[in-house]
């Protein structure tokens, strides 16, 4: 075959008074022998992204990819569905699975129509690689993906200070970041991370709409770092509220299996879904360029993605709207945010990523590096880069997460994890201070330059055979990387 061969089916769903909670569609399957399989996951991967056999009882969110020793096929749904979408495969069938409930109850439609998901397959080329037609069949899911010309490239604080920072010292890190950076007018983000938000406890009615003691000007400060050459960014978690919000505009908190569950805002209340426009409004009016929202699906449905599975919440609670499934209600949220920072770059992490591809410009793709362990960021890291390219630029700018350079992270090999995301044409965020040594400087330095070029390209050749591809193809130049250290046994924390 030299044309691919593409399928669509459309999935409506309408009730009146019956709440429904999922709809299933089985396909018979046969000829499994020799089959590998690769899904997606719900929100991001953590380091277990991989080409397996079949596993009859292997969630699969989304789409997955079936290499049968010759081609590689592509199952899934189109972006934006309204459904929470998963595939399940074993030796006799393909299943997949429409979760349109409200939270972790039967959405009530009252007789409206939904579009719930829009099915597409794609039957491979002969003359392709797997890593190609993944690529193309994410473009195929993501019709309209949400373009960035800007390249992607700079500091962010949270490896190095880990929640303790201030005025001052960002200012430090941003001159530090910019002077690292190649000159001309492509310049570098300085992000501040979770430091400078009020606490929890505080008896102001808002966490996101003034900084703490050590942050007390959020405004200037912005003003401050563009003019030492960096672009201002900063990180929310917008569902957050303080201890004395009015529990009208709360989930329920059912959803969590914990004695003090996070208090968060219900998106599916409008004078909520208000709120958080106006958090995002305000960071655009202090000159924010770039802004981080995390946490917002932990927050909604009171799971990480490696625990939901095929159940995403808990059972028994809804959203406030009921008449809306879960799919909605996120979706809405981020259209939202989208449009109360319109001219901004916005950074998902935790959040959906089928959800997400069309309106964020950068989605958080996997679990947290580390700036403490370099097992950590081996595992999460290099396993997120290799296995969400194919999404790259087609749902989404990728972003694998940070460089730490830190005294903790041998250096030899945070010096390859830096390397090969400076090439690899997704955005590269790096978390050091003024203190760090001047070989790691130059090699910052390098790496800005090498990732403000903007059209860099890669590709793993051993994705198939590892979790953890050695193998890589960058710029048309193949290069080998040793991810493992030799003096100690580490284990991921």
């Amino acid at each position: 075959m030299t044309k691919p061969e593409c399928q669509r089916l459309k999935i409506h769903l309408t009730a009146e008074k019956t709440p429904v909670c999922r709809i299933a569609l089985i396909w018979r399957l046969s000829d499994i022998k020799g089959m590998r399989l690769l899904g997606d996951h719900w929100e991001r991967g953590y380091g277990d992204f991989e080409w397996r056999g079949i596993v009859p009882e292997r969630v699969m969110p989304w789409y997955f990819l079936l290499h049968d020793g010759q081609r590689t096929h592509g199952y899934g749904v189109m972006t934006e569905p309204k459904a929470m979408c998963f595939w399940q495969v074993n030796a006799h069938a393909i299943t997949l699975c429409l979760d349109v409930r409200c939270g972790g109850m039967g959405v009530l439609l009252n007789g409206r129509e939904i579009l719930a998901a829009t099915v597409v397959a794609r039957t491979g080329l002969d003359n392709e690689s797997p890593f190609q037609a993944a690529k193309a069949f994410c473009k195929l899911m993501s019709p309209k993906p949400y373009s960035i010309q800007d390249r992607i490239f700079g500091g962010n604080n949270w490896y190095y200070a880990y929640g303790k920072s201030s005025h001052n010292e960002i200012l430090d890190d941003s001159k530090f970041i910019s002077q690292l950076a190649p000159a001309g007018k492509v310049r570098p983000f300085m992000v501040i991370d979770s430091c400078w938000e009020l606490p929890l406890d505080t008896t102001e009615k808002h966490l996101w709409l003034q900084g703490n003691n050590h942050f007390p000007d959020m405004n200037q400060l912005a003003g401050q770092l563009n003019n030492e050459g960096v672009r201002p960014g900063l990180r929310i978690r917008a569902l957050s509220v303080p201890h004395n919000t009015d529990e009208k505009l709360l989930l329920p908190s059912r959803r969590f299996n914990t004695q003090d569950p996070p208090r968060s805002l219900d998106p599916s209340i409008p004078e909520a879904m208000d709120l958080v426009r106006t958090y995002f409004e305000r960071f655009v009016d202090w000159g924010y360029e770039l802004i981080k929202h995390d946490f917002t699906t932990y927050d909604l449905l009171g799971r990480w993605g490696f625990d939901m599975y095929g159940d995403l919440t808990n059972t028994g609670w809804q959203f406030y709207d009921s008449g809306k499934t879960t799919a909605e209600i996120i979706t809405d949220l981020y259209k939202v945010i989208r449009c109360a920072a319109e001219n901004c770059l916005i950074v998902g992490c935790n959040t959906i990523s089928h959800l997400a591809a069309g309106i964020f410009d950068i989605q958080r793709t996997g679990d947290d590096t580390s700036g403490r362990q370099w097992e950590r960021t081996r595992k999460m890291g290099i396993n997120t880069l290799a296995f969400s390219l194919p999404k790259h630029n087609a749902f989404y700018a990728i972003d694998a997460d940070c460089v730490g350079i830190t005294n903790d992270v041998p250096w030899a090999y945070n010096k390859q994890w830096m390397d090969l995301l400076s090439l690899s044409g997704t955005p590269l965020f790096v978390s050091a201070t003024p203190k760090t040594g001047n070989v790691q400087k130059e090699a910052i330095k390098h790496a800005f330059a090498m990732a403000s070029c903007g059209n860099n390209q890669a590709e793993p050749l051993d994705w198939m055979d590892t979790t953890c591809p050695s193998r890589w193809l960058l710029n048309g130049h193949e290069r080998e990387f040793d991810w493992y250290r030799k003096d100690r046994i580490e284990f991921c924390v």
